[in-house]
This record gives structure tokens, sequence and C-alpha cells, in this order.
């Protein structure tokens, strides 16, 4: 059952300080993103709580303060490392006054207390192949590195971002999807499947490709999941498969297909040290081979090549820290893909102000994690280069 509970606002911030405006169909000037708050639950015998909080502005509208709400608690109350806010359900106050989209006739959320109607991007055509790359995402903190590297390499060039299920659906939670655009890095933003909050809704992944690369120019895309990632430990059981079911969609629309590998010196868990299980898991299941960036220098993404490629992409800046694991298991298929170098600029990124942590780490203590996106957004400019010009007969390449 939903963990739900009465709460009164009694901090807020201004809704649109993050997330970008959104100017799909169906919803022209429409604010997407999130507010973030502080609320009051009621305790026994009169006590009270102040939590953090947060509220989708598109779903449930601007809070003001002495608001009554009714808050989602389950994420903080277990602690989850991603969910450290409750969640607004419904603003009793202002919130039970929304019409929804005018002609939308799609739900988003359906069957659930969030359902909403929205207007689909897919249309009749269907044009493939498509033959513009793709860079398939292992997780939401690639997103600013491979696009700000693929940006450098390809300059003036049309990047846009479908987001997938696999981490938050929330399009207007991600602050860098935010900071990306007002910097003119992505060229726009749609959410697909359950998804949703983008300036684009799209009924599927395919959907959403095939609309922002043939309908809105995109010159390429970067399609992954929304920030922070669900997961249990084990090989098929968490949101980093999604990309499994991108690459899919990307390889059979016709488009070249990178995968971005993710990659880590530092993380406390082995699965995902040196290339993470996430990654391995999708190259072994994927049905045809793809393209994946490794930072030059890098031979080999497991055993002692990548401890000894970490010394000459990072000079020293990895002594002191744990060494990745070099025992991690190796599934033979994984050869089978075209595994690319590109060189990448570790300090200019950190230099750059765009986001740079993941699970709090930056790119001092874990370079291998942001070598590795940014050499994934080299490698994509790479692809885009080797096409031609209108991308006409190409099919999906490894």
């Amino acid at each position: 059952m939903l963990k739900l509970r009465p709460a009164i606002v009694v901090e807020r911030d201004r809704p649109e300080t993050h997330g970008v405006r959104r100017a799909g169909p169906g919803a022209p000037g429409a604010p997407a993103g999130e507010q973030q708050l502080v609320v009051e639950i009621p305790g026994p015998e009169g006590s009270a709580e102040r939590r953090p909080a947060i509220a989708d502005v598109g779903l449930v509208g601007a809070a003001q303060v002495g608001d009554e709400v009714i808050v989602n608690v389950q994420a903080l109350d277990l602690g989850l490392g991603s969910g450290g806010f409750d969640i607004v359900h419904v603003n009793l106050t202002r919130g039970l006054d929304g019409e929804g989209v005018g002609g939308a006739h799609v739900m988003k959320l359906n069957y659930t207390s969030l359902q909403h109607a929205v207007e689909p991007v897919e249309d009749e055509s269907l044009e493939v192949p498509i033959g513009r790359p793709v860079a398939v995402l292992a997780l939401h903190g690639q997103l600013a590195a491979v696009a700000w590297a693929f940006s450098r390499a390809a300059p003036g060039v049309r990047l846009g971002y479908v987001q997938t299920e696999g981490g938050a659906l929330p399009g207007g939670h991600s602050r860098a999807v935010a900071m990306l655009r007002e910097r003119g890095l992505l060229a726009g933003h749609l959410t697909a499947g359950s998804a949703f909050g983008g300036e684009g809704e799209a009924i599927t992944t395919a959907g959403a490709l095939h609309h922002g690369l043939r309908r809105l120019g995109w010159d390429a895309a970067l399609c992954g999941p929304g920030p922070g990632v669900v997961g249990s430990s084990t090989t098929l059981g968490h949101g980093g498969m999604a990309a499994l079911d991108s690459a899919h969609v990307a390889l059979a629309l016709g488009c070249p297909t990178l995968l971005v590998a993710r990659m880590s010196a530092s993380d406390d868990r082995q699965r995902h040290r040196g290339i993470s299980h996430h990654t391995l898991t999708v190259l072994d299941l994927l049905l045809e081979p793809v393209s994946v960036a490794l930072p030059a220098g890098m031979r080999s993404p497991v055993g002692t090549d990548l401890r000894a490629g970490l010394g000459a992409i990072f000079g020293g800046t990895e002594q002191g820290r744990p060494a990745p694991a070099v025992d991690v298991a190796r599934p033979a298929r994984i050869t089978r893909h075209d595994w690319r170098r590109a060189a990448v600029d570790l300090p200019a990124y950190a230099a750059s102000g765009l986001p740079m942590e993941t699970m709090g780490r930056g790119p001092a203590e874990d370079p291998l994690f942001f070598g590795a996106a940014l050499a994934g957004g080299a490698a994509l400019a790479e692809l885009l280069a080797s096409i031609a010009p209108e991308g006409e007969g190409e099919g999906a390449s490894g």
C-alpha cells in the first residue's frame, strides 16, 4: 500500500528554479520541473517532524507556505540513497483544479492515482533506417559528461535526450537536463514510456527516438534513465537493464549504436569496479554488436589491462584510492563488440561547472567513471562524422 501522510508546507523554493519550460505538443509554455519544499508532518501528542519534500509542478502544481498536502513518505523512511525526500501526492489547498491538456488522449502512469493525459509525439510515419547515431546511457550521472564531450568534438551539432525508465520517471527531476538545455548542449528532452514531464511525451522509446531524429532534426541522440537507478544487487534486477531495450530499439531503427560503459575505480561495491556488471550483462545479452567507448590508452576494461590503463590515462590521480578489481568476470561475447578508444580531458570537464557527481564522488574521487562517460561523448561524435551527410542508406553499426 502507499505510505501517505498529511503535512503542511513550511518552506518552499520557486518552482521555476529547476527544470525547463515545456514546449512540446499539448502543453506549450507549461512549467516542467520540481519544487523543493520542507513539510511538517504531525506526530503524536502535538509533536511535528520537519522533512524535505519535492513536488512535481506539472502534476500537482506549485505549493505555497501553509498549504495542506499529502506526501508519500516511503522512500525517506526506507533511507534510500536516491530518495532522501518525501514526494507530494496531492496539494489539498490548491491542487484539485487541474484541467488536463486539451485534446490529449493518451495516459501516462495509467491506472495509477497519478494518471494524466498527454499528447504523444508519435505520428503515422516510419522512416527507417534513420542512420543517425544513438548513445545509450547506463546511468543519468553520465549524461552531462557525454553531452559536454560530444559538444566539444562536434560544436553546433544538435544532440537530443530521450529519458527512459530505469531511474526517476519525472522529467523535471533532473537538474542536469535543465543546465544542459540552458547552455545549449541539449537540443531537446523527450520522455518515453512511463517517464513523463519532458518537452514532448512519447508512448515508446522507439517513438521518441524517431520523433527526435526525424521530426525535430536532432543529429544524434542520448537515450537513458532519469536520476537514480533501481537496483537489487542481482544480475537482471536493476534499472541498468533499460539499456538493453534502448540499444535494441536504436539498432532496429537503423541507428549506429554506442553503449556508454558504466565504469569505476572507486565504487565500494566490487560488482561495479572496473566495468560494472550492469554494462557487462547488457553487452553479453545484446542480439547485435554495438560500439563501446574506452578512454584512450586503455586496452581492455577488465583484468590487468584496466589497472595499467588507469596510470596511462589519468596519471597519478588513481593513487591512494582502492584499486579496481581485476578479477571481473569477462563474458566471452563482449569481444564481438566494436571497442573504440577516445581521448578525454578530465580537468577541462571538472572546470565546466556542469554536474559531476556519482554516488557522492566527483572526477577527482572516481576519474574512471567520468573518463568513460567523456570517452562515450567523443566516440559518439566520431560515429556521427563517419556517417554520410543525410544518413541515408546507413544501417545499424557495431
